[in-house]
Parts: C-alpha cells; structure tokens; sequence
C-alpha cells in the first residue's frame, strides 16, 4: 500500500499551499477575536482612570521574563523550519521541544502569577480590569497550550521526515502567539 501525500501540501488554487492559507485564515479569525478584546480594553482604560491603579499590582518582571521566554522560542521555531527546509529532521525535532519548552516555562510563570494574584484577592470577579486581566491571558494562555501540543503532535512526523510543512505552519501560528502578546504585556503591565 502506497502512502499518499497530503492534498493540503498538493493542492493550490491560489498560487498558496492550502495548508499554510489555512492557516493564515484561522488567523485572521483569531486577530478579530484578540483586536476586539484589545480594542474594549483600550476604550475602557480610557476612560477609567482608576485602572492605572488596578495594573499597579500585575506582576511586569514575570510578563518580562514571558515575554523573553516566547520570543526566544519563536527563534527556535525559525530555526525549526529551517532544519525542516534542509531535511535535518532530529534538528527540527529538537528544536520544536525548546519551543515546547519555552511555552512550559511561559505556562509556568502564569501559573505563579495567577497563583499569587488570587491570593491576594485579585480575581476574576474583583473589577472589570481583572476581568479583562484573566479573560486576555487566560485566552492567550489557551492558544499557547495548543501550540505546545500541535507542536508535539507534529514532531514525532518531522522525525520520520514526513509532512514537513507543517513546521511551517505550526511557526506561523506561534509567531501570532508571541505578537498577541507583544501587545499584551505593555497593556496589562507596563502601562500603569
């Protein structure tokens, strides 16, 4: 029995691999739903001067070291799908699990934060901006949980030199995870 290629890395309408305008398009979803939170928030910080005051307690060095933490993962995607490019499959293998191992250390510091924000009253139903607070992050967080198994799912394949592409495409998603966040971090923490 013959093993068929993927009619996503095979077909192509529009010039584009299916796969990769797939993606693009699951994107797009994706900015309307983080610009629309983003966009609420700035409307609502705006105009409540007192949230200056509520942003004073999030934590900026742990959203620093987050936002350290992904961005050098997205460099180990990079180097990823280069390795993929030149078929050095246990190259990228071993780079997608830094990646892996960047989102875990980012999950990781949200899970301190989370801890000690809670302890110290600051919950989801304290204010409107810790609303915004967790809603914002816990959604991120979502997206970088999902990466994070994506990626492993994927790897076991990219070992095997099979569906390669697929680094690609795993790397354009994790490179939004990490622009959302750019945008996050000065909202909620730096901007007090």
């Amino acid at each position: 029995m013959s093993h068929s290629v993927p009619i996503a890395t095979t077909r192509s309408a529009t010039g584009i691999p299916t796969s990769r305008l797939a993606v693009w398009w699951i994107l797009a979803s994706e900015v309307v739903i983080f610009g629309g939170l983003i966009t609420c928030y700035l409307l609502f910080r705006l105009h409540h001067e007192a949230w200056g005051y509520e942003a004073a307690y999030t934590k900026a060095w742990a959203g620093g070291l987050n936002t350290f933490v992904l961005l050098t993962s997205s460099l180990f995607i990079v180097l990823a799908h280069q390795a993929a490019e030149n078929k050095q499959t246990d190259k990228s293998f071993k780079y997608i699990w830094y990646t892996i191992g960047g989102g875990l250390i980012f999950m990781m510091v949200k899970a301190y934060e989370y801890t000690s924000e809670i302890s110290h009253g600051f919950t989801l139903t304290k204010s409107v901006f810790w609303s915004f607070y967790y809603t914002a992050t816990g959604l991120h967080g979502f997206h970088v949980l999902a990466g994070m198994v994506i990626m492993a799912i994927i790897s076991f394949d990219v070992k095997k030199g099979k569906n390669l592409h697929r680094v690609e495409c795993i790397g354009i998603y994790w490179h939004f995870v990490d622009v959302v966040w750019i945008f996050l971090f000065p909202l909620l923490y730096i901007a007090k």
